[in-house]
């Protein structure tokens, strides 16, 4: 698979950026902008789900699809992820009640949907909610980054 991504007005944050002179606050823009860049995978992902989720079940996989920052070494990387809560998790009777409560129910069973498995064939709803919006998102993200930028400078 190739991907192609082109971002453009990169000079202008830049120059922001260095305005700025602070990482954190630097950091705390991106964090802002991608949040929100994310959002239209989340949603891509949740139109997935809906059209796939079963009307007879009680469990709703789009429900349960939602945002989290995950934190890395580097300052300087921020990292946003869209995924279904209780993703992985195994499915015992100690963390069926956590998983219950969960606002789509226990959908545990997202990734043999997404993923197929011996049974059934591969239905795949969160891969594509990135790689249909990736430009979107790119997009989104260095608009709201910019503004962020702006909004960070105003502060100071």
């Amino acid at each position: 698979m190739s991907l192609s991504v082109e971002i453009e007005g990169m000079d202008e944050i830049q120059q922001k950026i260095k305005r700025l002179g602070n990482q954190k606050f630097t950091r705390n823009a991106a964090t802002r902008a991608a949040r929100k860049a994310m959002r239209i995978v989340r949603d891509a992902a949740r139109n997935g789900a809906k059209s796939i989720d079963n009307p007879e079940t009680s469990e709703r996989i789009w429900k349960n699809i939602s945002i989290a920052s995950s934190k890395s070494k580097d300052k300087s990387v921020v990292r946003m992820r869209v995924g279904v809560r209780g993703g992985a998790a195994v499915n015992a009777k100690s963390n069926r009640a956590k998983l219950a409560a969960l606002p789509g129910g226990e959908t545990v069973h997202w990734r043999h949907i997404e993923l197929g498995n011996s049974h059934h064939a591969a239905q795949p709803f969160m891969r594509p909610a990135l790689a249909n919006n990736i430009q979107q998102v790119t997009n989104s993200f260095s608009k709201n980054f910019s503004e962020e930028l702006d909004k960070e400078l105003a502060k100071r």
